[in-house]
């Protein structure tokens, strides 16, 4: 039984989620032994969210943080082990996502860049064992988006053949993954997910997140600022497409509320955000699979009621579940996915699917970085 750690930390940037999985193959399926959370340092969160834009003597506080990012990382994994009782040489290599402070896939070089904070060489240092990270990269240089990675892991637990259904991870950015049921995989980033949630939320009531919706619930949705917000750009291009918080941020939304003159309260601004996500990844999942039968829901967001409410209102037909009535729960899908990556280099698999990044081929996902 071959076992792989997954170590994913996601454009929330409240913490780290370590799996330990049996990744499977086409004879047998994924097999979850554990799970564990980790939140980040405060320090370390907000120096992560500083890092998200330009700033001053980056370098060093880019190197500081990866350290930092790691060691959190590295903790997360002996807690894992120690609570499933197993030794570090048990397990074949921990594929870890890192943090993502930048991406740009459609660089002005013509080549584009992706950067997550990690430091592969300390992480297998402190864990001894061996470390699979830096999996966008190879994708971006063959010309591809290098996101969304999760799509190919996506079809191969939850594919069905003859349903065609979606899988719409509500991260801090949300993508979609669309199965048709028939073998084809594609998919895209589809909009802001939680990020311009949580940071409104942050930034109004000093808190994390929005527990279940309550507040976004208890307001009400400004048709002029939902429209405004419809209008973006981004969300009417062309897949592949991929964003992050370099778009969903809080200087993007600031500017957008400047362009009314209405006033509108802190509450009815979370409630339209919360319209605002449903209907870009509702609008996808139309445009994009208009037979899709079964929507699966996983990340942050599958534990917002509200949210999850309000897709099956504007999706009457189609089935709305969180991954866990399948067997995966929501907040470990990405994890368990990079276990299935670090799996998938160890094998010399391509790790990406070019109808979904736009890259010229399959490639072979990540770097590795020896433990011996």
């Amino acid at each position: 039984m071959d076992l792989y750690v997954g170590l994913m930390s996601g454009t929330s940037m409240d913490g780290v989620d370590a799996v330990l999985a049996t990744p499977g193959n086409e004879h047998s399926k994924l097999r979850l032994h554990g799970h564990v959370h980790r939140p980040f340092e405060p320090g370390l969160r907000r120096a992560l969210i500083a890092l998200n834009s330009a700033g001053h003597d980056e370098l060093h506080r880019s190197a500081l943080a990866s350290n930092e990012i790691s060691l959190a990382y590295a903790d997360a994994v002996t807690i894992l082990l120690r609570e499933c009782s197993q030794d570090a040489l048990a397990i074949r290599a921990i594929g870890a996502h890192g943090q993502t402070v930048r991406h740009s896939p459609n660089g002005i070089d013509h080549s584009g860049y992706t950067i997550q904070l990690l430091n592969g060489s300390l992480l297998a240092e402190r864990t001894g064992i061996d470390v699979v990270c830096d999996f966008r990269s190879r994708d971006i240089a063959a010309g591809g988006q290098g996101a969304p990675l999760v799509p190919g892991f996506h079809a191969a637990v939850f594919g069905v053949r003859g349903l065609p259904q979606t899988i719409l991870n509500l991260g801090g950015i949300a993508n979609i993954t669309l199965l048709d049921g028939a073998g084809g995989v594609r998919g895209f980033d589809c909009g802001p997910g939680n990020a311009l949630l949580d940071i409104w939320c942050q930034k109004h009531r000093g808190e994390p997140y929005d527990d279940d919706g309550r507040w976004s619930t208890a307001g009400c949705i400004d048709t002029k600022l939902l429209e405004r917000l419809l209008e973006e750009p981004y969300l009417h291009r062309p897949a592949p497409k991929s964003t992050g918080l370099d778009l969903f941020n809080l200087a993007w939304l600031t500017s957008i509320l400047a362009k009314g003159t209405e006033e509108i309260s802190a509450q009815n601004v979370q409630a339209t955000l919360a319209e605002f996500t449903v209907r870009a990844a509702v609008t996808a999942v139309q445009t994009h699979q208009r037979m899709t039968r079964r929507l699966l829901v996983c990340g942050g967001g599958a534990l917002n009621g509200a949210l999850m409410r309000r897709l099956s209102e504007l999706l009457p037909g189609i089935e709305v579940s969180n991954t866990q009535a399948f067997g995966l729960p929501a907040q470990q899908v990405e994890a368990a996915a990079f276990a299935w990556l670090a799996q998938s280099f160890v094998s010399r698999l391509p790790g990406n699917c070019p109808a979904v990044t736009g890259a010229a081929g399959p490639r072979l996902l990540g770097c590795l970085y020896p433990a011996h």
